[in-house]
């Protein structure tokens, strides 16, 4: 996976230091200098000195062939610019930061898909939100458990099967639940006969963890 991280402040150091670690490309554009040669000392990737909302910049991060963009600045307009200019570069997983909350309206209705508020999750979170698109909210429950949403795609090994044909063909583990799903706005409380479909938001609580053997269950691209 290719990402661009725009804002290397903690959070987006923390999303360097994770996203490297786990061998993806990764390019910084980050408008402190101190900060920004800090980074280029500490971690193997590319790092740009300049205007974080820059079309040029973002340009010669490699933009047009990015996977994933996100904006962790401490400053909500210049979060939005950037991913007006990722949606308008065809970035396809797009995830920024919102410290009032009363602009993240503004940030869902240009398409992004994550909004999240750097004071609720911390930079091991919002990777892991980066990293696993199709995650839409977690929870940490403590001693490894978490409750998550996660999207149903059509065509994904989880679609169209019932919970009981999920459980018995072992593509749910006995350690996963299925607490709810969503289907067009509606919340549906799942029983053993009750079928998955693409579209659903599927609400599980994984006691060991959501792994990505169980994200592969809800992608169409396994």
């Amino acid at each position: 996976m290719y990402i661009i991280i725009v804002g290397a402040g903690r959070t987006g150091r923390r999303i360097v230091e994770l996203a490297t670690a786990d061998q993806h490309e990764v390019a910084v554009i980050e408008e402190d200098e101190e900060r920004a040669g800090a980074l280029s000392y500490d971690f193997d990737c590319l790092v740009l000195h300049g205007d974080a909302a820059s079309r040029t910049l973002l340009d010669e991060a490699g933009g047009p062939e990015a996977d994933a963009l996100v904006a962790t600045t401490d400053d909500d307009a210049t979060n939005l610019m950037v991913m007006m200019l990722g949606r308008e570069l065809g970035i396809g997983h797009l995830l920024s930061s919102v410290s009032d909350h009363t602009h993240a309206p503004m940030f869902e209705d240009l398409g992004v898909h994550r909004v999240e508020s750097p004071h609720r999750l911390s930079g091991t979170q919002f990777y892991r939100a980066v990293h696993r698109p199709h995650v839409r909210d977690f929870m940490a429950l403590g001693n490894g458990a978490e409750i998550v949403e996660i999207a149903l795609e059509a065509g994904a090994p989880l679609a169209d099967m019932t919970l009981e044909e999920a459980g018995r063909q072992g593509a749910l583990s006995d350690d996963v639940i299925v607490v709810a799903v969503n289907r067009e706005n509606e919340l549906h409380v799942p029983r053993g006969k009750t079928t998955l479909r693409g579209g659903d938001t599927i609400t599980v609580l994984a006691s060991k963890g959501v792994t990505d053997n169980l994200i592969e269950k809800f992608s169409s691209r396994t």
